[in-house]
């Protein structure tokens, strides 16, 4: 799903760092080893379709690598 997020992210938390990110192999070899966390936040977002909506968000980020694979989880009404 494309989307451009349009508001910072607030509330960001932590759902799981370290060994606890299953897909921890595959973000170290598309981009680089590092200290990955997955997160959660909420921010409004611009979908493909025009439709602006506020929206839980989940991405991967690791210091100095930044955030990586933002997705919508769900849209808030």
């Amino acid at each position: 799903m494309r989307f451009e997020i349009i508001t910072p992210i607030t509330g960001a938390v932590v759902i799981a760092s370290g060994s606890g990110v299953r897909i921890r192999q595959h973000l170290n070899r598309s981009y680089g080893s590092g200290r990955w966390r997955k997160m959660k936040g909420f921010a409004t977002v611009r979908l493909a379709d025009g439709t602006i909506s506020d929206a839980e968000i989940h991405w991967f980020e690791a210091h100095g690598l930044g955030r990586r694979d933002l997705k919508i989880k769900r849209l808030i009404p």
